[in-house]
C-alpha cells in the first residue's frame, strides 16, 4: 500500500510539473553582445521564460566564435542559445555546429522568410545606417553614404564596424556608385580601394557601446552603426540623427550549439522570444525591428517610424549566403587590410 501510495504521489507531482510548463532543465545559458541590447533580451524574454517554465536562464556574453567552436568540437558546450551574426548562423550550420530547429516547438509560419532557416531564426531584425552627431559636423548634414567618404566636404573622423561580416564593403561600393542590384558577387578590389580613400580618417568600433561613445562624443561624428545604437542615444538626449537612405538590413540569429545539454528548454526559449509578444517587447525597448510578421499590432507606434521595416522602400538586404560561402576569404583579406 505504501509503495503504491508513493507511486500515486510521484505520478500526481509530474502531472503538476507538466502542467504548470516545468522543464527538466534547471538553467540554460543566454549568450549574446551584452550592453543595452542583452539588457533588453533579458527583460524581453529571460525574465517571462524564467517565470513561465520555471526554469534560470543564466546570462553570458559577449558572443564569441573561436568559444563557440571550442565548446562543439570539444563536447564541453556550456552555451544553450546564442545570438549571433547572419553570415556566422550560416557557416557554422555549414560546418556542423548547430543543432537542427525543432519547429513542432518553434511557430516560424509567421517570422519574416529572410529570418529563418533549418538551423537559425531571426532575434532581432536591424540595418546599418550612416549616423552623424550633428553638432560635431556643423551644416553640412550627410544625406548619402556617399558623404561618408567624402572628407572634403565634412572633415572628421568616420567609424566602422571593426570585424569581417556584412556591411562595410557594401558601403563602400554603394558610395562607389555601385547600383544595390549588381553588389553581389562583391567587387573586392574596388571596395577596399574606396576604402583607401579615407582609410587615414578611420575609426574602429567592435561593440555597440564603442560605437555610441564615439559618435556622441564627437570622436567620430559620423559613421556606420546599428539602428538600435542611435535610437539609445536618442533616448538618453545625446544630439545625434540618422541617415536612412540605403540602410542595409539583416538580422542577428538565435542559435542553438550542437551538443548543448538543455535542448528542450532552448527550442522553448526561442519559441518565446520569436513570438509576436516576444519581438514585440524587444522591438519597444530597443527599436530594432520584429522579424515576427504578427508583432506588429502591438509595437509601440511612437516607435515605429525609427525601425527598419519602417524604411523598406531605398532598403537593401545583406546576402547572407554569399557571406556564408566567402566569410573565411574576406576575413582573411580584411584583416591583412586593416593591419597594413
Amino acid at each position: 500500500m505504501g509503495v503504491k501510495i508513493k507511486r500515486l504521489l510521484g505520478a500526481a507531482i509530474l502531472a503538476i510539473g507538466a502542467t504548470s510548463g516545468a522543464l527538466a532543465e534547471d538553467s540554460i545559458t543566454f549568450t549574446s553582445w551584452g550592453g543595452t541590447t542583452q539588457d533588453a533580451q533579458k527583460a524581453a524574454w529571460a525574465d517571462k521564460f524564467e517565470a513561465e517554465y520555471k526554469v534560470k536562464v543564466l546570462q553570458d556574453g559577449p558572443t564569441d566564435y573561436g568559444k563557440f567552436k571550442a565548446m562543439v568540437d570539444s563536447g564541453q558546450v556550456d552555451w544553450d542559445v546564442v545570438d549571433v551574426e547572419p553570415d556566422f548562423a550560416y557557416q557554422a550550420a555549414k560546418m556542423g555546429l548547430l543543432e537542427p530547429l525543432d519547429f513542432s516547438v518553434i511557430d516560424k509560419k509567421d517570422i519574416d522568410p529572410r529570418f529563418v532557416f533549418e538551423h537559425g531564426i531571426g532575434s532581432f531584425y536591424f540595418s546599418f545606417v550612416l549616423g552623424y552627431n550633428p553638432q560635431a559636423i556643423g551644416d553640412q548634414v550627410p544625406t548619402s553614404w556617399a558623404d561618408l567618404f567624402d572628407t572634403a566636404k565634412i572633415p572628421g573622423k568616420r567609424t566602422f564596424y571593426k570585424w569581417a561580416s556584412p556591411g562595410v564593403l557594401e558601403i563602400a561600393l554603394l558610395a562607389d556608385g555601385v547600383a544595390p542590384d549588381k553588389l553581389y558577387p562583391l567587387d573586392l578590389d574596388r571596395a577596399f580601394a574606396k576604402l583607401d580613400s579615407i582609410k587615414k580618417d578611420i575609426l574602429w568600433w567592435g561593440s555597440g557601446a564603442e560605437s555610441q561613445q564615439q559618435l556622441a562624443s564627437g570622436e567620430a561624428p559620423l559613421g556606420m552603426f546599428w539602428n538600435g545604437r542611435i535610437y539609445a542615444l536618442q533616448k538618453e538626449g545625446a544630439p545625434v540623427d540618422a541617415v536612412w537612405e540605403q540602410n542595409l538590413a539583416t538580422a542577428d540569429f538565435l542559435v542553438v550549439p550542437k551538443g548543448s545539454k538543455n535542448k528542450e528548454a532552448a527550442m522553448k526559449f526561442i519559441a518565446l522570444a520569436t513570438s509576436a509578444q516576444g519581438q514585440a517587447d524587444l522591438a519597444n525597448a530597443t527599436a530594432y525591428a520584429p522579424v515576427n510578421l504578427k508583432s506588429e499590432a502591438l509595437l509601440n507606434k511612437d516607435l515605429v517610424p525609427l525601425m527598419p521595416s519602417q524604411h523598406a522602400e531605398t532598403q537593401i538586404t545583406l546576402d547572407l549566403n554569399y557571406w556564408a560561402e566567402h566569410r573565411d576569404e574576406i576575413g582573411k583579406r580584411w584583416y591583412d587590410w586593416q593591419a597594413k
